[in-house]
């Protein structure tokens, strides 16, 4: 059973204290890139450091997540699940809904993909897994398609490798919908955000406060832990978490990341190295005088 609350931390929790350890899921536009928004984020709130959770070429719209300060550090828990994607993608010559349906069908599973040359990984071979790749709807040579993959993947070069089985296809549109655990009903576009943040500096911070997802939804992406309040202290000063600060005998297995909370307060993520050994990775430290130390 979850013991937290993450409504009620985005509801009770000091505004300060949510911008220093959030997340707020954007809806891009077309146009900008991923770094444009973490830039109008920062600037408008003022922070020291944003950063996105899986980058969106500038034409590509959707679901961006964007980690403000200190959930910065939580970024890569979060980019390694799965994405979502809608887009349309033109044939160039007139095809057969079932001899495409079949030929989409062949790409789920493990490809081999190059990242583009505009790209800022290595170019080399890699694998990644398509767990659904299917159309919506037909409008001549145009399809609408859905497809759920493995993070890292390039869904312009999936919809080019099916090209090559038809004589050629090529993406019109991309829309990303998920990404990990952020969908696109519970996203925010940037005027949207804008307006809220001109509301919050006439005094009103209700539409911001909706805004922020708290960083402790970590909870929801690694294996909540509680420990007992009085080792609380000595976790947040780096020390190993022994078996007796638990509050129950969890079943946990070696290489394991887990989120450790004493109730509602995130002290960090650990890493379980053996049976007895597990390990600070990343220490929340409390805030002091309006501060993180």
């Amino acid at each position: 059973m979850k013991e937290v609350n993450i409504k009620k931390i985005q509801e009770e929790k000091p505004i300060n204290e949510l911008l220093e350890f959030s997340i707020i899921n954007i809806d891009k536009p077309s146009g900008p890139t991923s770094f444009q928004i973490d830039t109008i984020i920062k600037n408008a709130l003022n922070l020291r450091k944003t950063s996105h959770f899986g980058t969106l070429d500038p034409m590509v719209t959707g679901v961006l997540p964007i980690a403000l300060n200190r959930a910065c550090k939580l970024m890569n828990y979060f980019m390694q699940r799965n994405k979502t994607y809608v887009g349309i993608m033109r044939v160039h010559k007139e095809t057969e809904l079932k001899e495409l349906e079949e030929i989409m069908k062949g790409f789920i599973g493990k490809v081999s993909q190059i990242p583009p040359l505009k790209s800022r990984v290595k170019r080399v071979e890699r694998k990644r897994t398509i767990f659904s790749f299917k159309k919506k709807e037909k409008n001549e040579k145009d399809f609408l398609f859905e497809t759920e993959v493995e993070a890292g993947t390039y869904i312009r070069k999936l919809v080019h490798d099916l090209g090559e089985k038809i004589d050629g296809a090529h993406m019109l549109e991309l829309r990303r919908t998920k990404a990990s655990i952020f969908e696109e009903k519970n996203s925010v576009t940037i005027f949207e955000f804008l307006e809220a943040i001109e509301e919050y500096k006439k005094g009103n911070e209700s539409k911001l406060r909706k805004m922020f997802i708290p960083g402790e939804i970590i909870s929801n992406i690694l294996e909540e832990v509680q420990i007992k309040k009085e080792f609380k202290n000595k976790l947040f000063h780096g020390s190993y978490l022994k078996r007796e600060y638990l509050v129950k005998n969890y079943d946990l297995k070696n290489g394991e990341k887990i989120a450790v909370f004493e109730n509602e307060t995130f002290i960090g993520v650990f890493e379980v190295v053996t049976k007895q050994i597990i390990k600070p990775v990343y220490i929340m430290q409390p805030m002091k005088n309006g501060r993180f130390r």
